[in-house]
């Protein structure tokens, strides 16, 4: 983290901070989560209401808090089930190659055809938008990405001769992958987490925003834009503070990543 650039390190400093408010909301938030604090719907920011109240009264700030702890939760999830399922799968792909090779990127081929968000849309209309369902279903679709950046990056690796000449020990594949793959490809694969823990996380709030993704009382970000998009006509810029929240935390987490990049290549040391 020394040598890292300033943008980088605010980056880090920024996530660490939401990490912070997400374990600690109970602690942080001056009220409950759903909990109504006012008759007033709308009530303008004061000394007791610092970004003021929803249409329900409910306090934003804590909302806003408790929203960390929600949003980043459950794109943390979403993220670790779909890279571990489509890089065990790409990995797996590119060793044994043939006819599992072609099934499985025909089939991603086929599921990657169909844009995401309204694939995700449609089954959450079919299954229904609990937080269980939004995971597994955003995991699934977001695995695809995964599946094809593991296997392009272990087909390089795949091809060495130090793969071959472990084949010929008769290691298993088990071992070939954890010993033999994985440490040489694991730079671009956690940059790979970052980026796709963002779509996730994105799409997750875009889900909140039209409906389908998080659901009330919980709090989200992106369905506390939906609840005072209304507003703007008014003047009233609260839709912004949970709009601002999702884009600076993108921001940093791409960042971190292209930093992680540019360290993990050598290319700013071989400069």
């Amino acid at each position: 983290m020394a040598t890292a650039p300033l943008s980088a390190r605010i980056a880090m400093l920024i996530i660490l901070a939401y990490l912070l408010v997400a374990i600690f909301a109970p602690l942080l938030a001056p009220f409950g989560e759903a909990e109504v604090v006012s008759q007033m719907p709308y009530a303008p920011p004061d000394a007791q209401f610092l970004l003021g109240t929803d249409q329900l009264g409910r306090d934003q700030l804590s909302r806003l808090i408790y929203g960390a702890r929600n949003s980043m939760g459950i794109a943390l999830a979403t993220t670790l089930i779909s890279f571990t399922l489509g890089s065990l799968l790409g990995i797996t792909a590119a060793v044994l190659g043939g006819w599992v090779d072609q099934v499985l990127s025909r089939f991603v081929d086929v599921i990657m055809a169909i844009p995401q968000l309204i694939f995700a849309l449609i089954l959450l209309s079919i299954a229904g938008s609990s937080i269980p369902n939004l995971i597994i279903i955003i995991a699934l679709l977001d695995s695809t990405r995964v599946f094809r950046v593991s296997r392009a990056v272990a087909m390089n690796v795949v091809a060495m001769e130090f793969i071959e000449a472990a084949r010929l020990r008769g290691e298993g594949l088990a071992w070939i992958i954890r010993r033999e793959i994985l440490p040489n490809i694991m730079p671009t694969l956690i940059a790979e987490f970052g980026l796709r823990f963002c779509f996730a996380f994105l799409t997750i709030s875009a889900l909140s925003f039209l409906g389908l993704g998080i659901q009330p009382p919980t709090a989200d970000w992106g369905s506390m834009v939906r609840e005072a998009s209304s507003l703007i006509a008014y003047g009233n810029l609260t839709l912004f503070i949970p709009a601002i929240a999702i884009a600076v935390l993108t921001i940093s987490v791409n960042l971190v990543v292209d930093w992680f990049l540019d360290r993990a290549s050598g290319l700013r040391n071989a400069n």
